[in-house]
């Protein structure tokens, strides 16, 4: 009777097979701690509030309710920082990559003169930066205060991204520059219609980065924008979630403190999920060119 093939497994010495498991075990773990909480908040979202401050999680299907979404998704406040977060995350997305396109470039030739200067200069603003106040009154002095260029433009530009994209660059076969110039292109044309074209997984990686940075962020509009209508929608979600402050219309009509706060509660759950829907819906499309963007400096650094 013939044996059955041992598994690749089964073949690896005993120390290999010890780190496979530490690995599988502590990946396994890693999983667990972001797959529980989502699942937690994708459920408490639907629970009544009651019954998740009384019992806590429960599949009585009796006890769910829309409520909190049906309270969020009518009030004029999320919408206005929705479409807010879309236009700032857009527009820091597109700036920021052609910045990060364009200045990585220079710095991926050897023949660029005064190259160890521009970098020996960026690599300071790694490690240094001039703080709240000076960038405050900078802003304030360019006019640019309560605007939303004050909250795309100081940061349009990572060294660590052109860092990043630098390489992918330098992994390119010079060949294929010396095959363009034989065919007659510039170093317009070149870069444009030859480099930039095959260096999507790089250009799709650098501007998910870029997207979910500025959805995520909250700081400099707290810092910059003063008015209402120009708030993004992490600045409506941290009055929600962490100063437990909900938009009035969202409560309006409980009448006792205690069901204000039991609402407020439900409607963290809620705006959590709503907010998390378009970096979840963007990554599948990224997700292809993510895996070889991410490895360009593994190679070659």
């Amino acid at each position: 009777m013939a044996r059955g093939k041992k598994s690749e497994f089964a073949k690896l010495p005993a120390e290999d097979k010890t780190i496979l498991l530490v690995g599988y075990t502590l990946l396994g773990v890693f999983c667990l701690a972001i797959v529980l909480p989502m699942v937690y908040i994708v459920l408490a979202s639907f629970i009544d509030p009651v019954t998740l401050q009384n019992k806590g999680l429960t599949f009585d299907f009796s006890v769910w309710t829309t409520m909190a979404y049906a309270r969020v998704l009518t009030n004029a406040q999320i919408w206005i920082g929705f479409r807010n977060a879309i236009v700032y995350s857009v527009l820091f997305t597109i700036i920021s990559v052609v910045v990060t396109l364009l200045a990585a470039y220079p710095m991926s030739r050897d023949d660029f003169k005064g190259k160890g200067f521009f970098n020996l200069i960026f690599m300071i603003t790694m490690f240094f930066g001039g703080g709240l106040i000076p960038t405050y009154l900078l802003i304030s002095r360019l006019g640019m205060l309560d605007t939303i260029w004050a909250v795309i433009i100081p940061g349009a530009f990572s060294v660590y991204n052109m860092i990043i994209v630098r390489t992918y660059y330098q992994g390119i076969p010079k060949d294929l520059q010396e095959a363009a110039e034989i065919d007659g292109a510039n170093e317009m044309v070149y870069f444009f219609r030859v480099l930039l074209p095959v260096c999507m997984p790089i250009i799709a990686t650098v501007a998910m980065w870029n997207f979910v940075g500025m959805w995520n962020s909250y700081f400099d509009a707290m810092i910059y924008l003063n008015s209402a209508s120009k708030q993004p929608l992490q600045l409506v979600l941290r009055s929600i979630l962490i100063q437990n402050q909900p938009e009035p219309g969202m409560v309006s009509d409980m009448q006792s403190t205690a069901e204000r706060a039991q609402l407020a509660e439900l409607l963290k759950y809620a705006t959590i999920i709503i907010s998390s829907l378009p970096l979840l819906v963007m990554y599948p499309f990224f997700q292809r060119y993510f895996d070889s963007g991410i490895m360009a400096g593994a190679v070659k650094g």
